[in-house]
């Protein structure tokens, strides 16, 4: 199957600054890609020559099997910047039925794209009175316009409340799973953590880290906690086990341990039996899987 991004040893410099640095990637139709890193890593810049708004200076990319911004890959890509401005004085529904008409669609659409993103209730309203996440979902609503093979997404959920951001990826998984790729950057970790298929990690022009998030917490190779709760009247037995747990409210105990040491511990406490009411394994977040890729504190 042919990729729907491919990015091969990409280079881009601004005068003497190298925003990105031999970057290579691919994405395949229907997987969904969180690009993570701080500002000034290369997330925009990367984005940008994907749409074919800025040139490169060495490296390949294709963009649906074509040269970035040109006729045939603008007509797959959608794209979806942080802060979507309107025409105040227009209402979604004329909004809409414009850009319906510039892609060559029916504006008749229209009212159905905006169902799709919950503004139905607003369609007739001039945008002029709309909140900012109502903004944003006027702007995913023109991302849907054609059905692109690869939507583009800097920091989509910008303005959207908690229920709207779940909508929101709700629809996103729906798109993966009709075979649109996307590309999705933000920096709400928690919320790209179980809805991407894969991460990107950009650290001073770089990827440092790519790969599931399964496969990155191999790699990091980060410490597990546990959270041990005793039984009723066993904390003291609990302590004593493990002293190098660190206690907790209601006798609750901390354990930390390598990611191959896990099993064992598990097993020990497993064996105190009825001295145990409770337990919890966490592991590495995707927070703490970024800090340890872009050593951000080291910079």
């Amino acid at each position: 199957m042919t990729p729907t991004l491919t990015i091969s040893r990409l280079t881009k410099r601004f005068g003497d600054v190298e925003a990105l640095q031999d970057v290579s990637l691919t994405l395949m139709a229907g997987k969904r890609a969180a690009l993570l890193g701080h500002n000034g890593a290369g997330k925009s810049t990367m984005m940008k020559i994907v749409l074919g708004l800025v040139p490169f200076d060495s490296g390949e990319v294709s963009v649906c099997g074509a040269r970035p911004g040109s006729p045939a890959a603008r007509a797959q890509v959608a794209y979806l910047p942080e802060n979507a401005a309107f025409h105040p004085a227009l209402t979604g529904e004329e909004q809409l039925r414009y850009y319906l008409s510039l892609r060559g669609e029916s504006p008749r659409q229209a009212m159905e794209l905006l169902s799709r993103v919950g503004l139905a209730h607003a369609a007739r309203r001039r945008i002029g009175t709309y909140s900012k996440g109502m903004r944003q979902r006027v702007g995913l609503a023109q991302t849907l316009i054609g059905r692109p093979r690869l939507l583009v997404l800097d920091e989509p959920t910008s303005g959207l409340d908690p229920v709207s951001r779940r909508d929101f990826y709700d629809l996103l998984d729906g798109l993966s799973a009709e075979g649109t790729a996307i590309l999705l950057s933000s920096h709400v970790l928690t919320e790209v953590e179980a809805r991407t298929d894969s991460i990107l990690i950009l650290s001073g022009g770089r990827l440092v880290a790519e790969g599931t998030l399964a496969a990155l917490r191999a790699r990091a190779a980060l410490p597990v906690s546990l959270l041990v709760r005793p039984a009723p009247d066993h904390a003291a037995a609990l302590a004593a086990a493990y002293p190098q747990g660190l206690p907790g409210e209601d006798g609750v105990l901390r354990l930390t341990c390598a990611q191959a040491d896990k099993l064992p511990l598990l097993a020990g406490i497993a064996a105190l039996g009825t001295k145990i009411a409770d337990l919890d394994v966490i592991p590495p977040s995707l927070e703490d899987i970024y800090s340890h890729f872009s050593r951000r504190d080291g910079q």
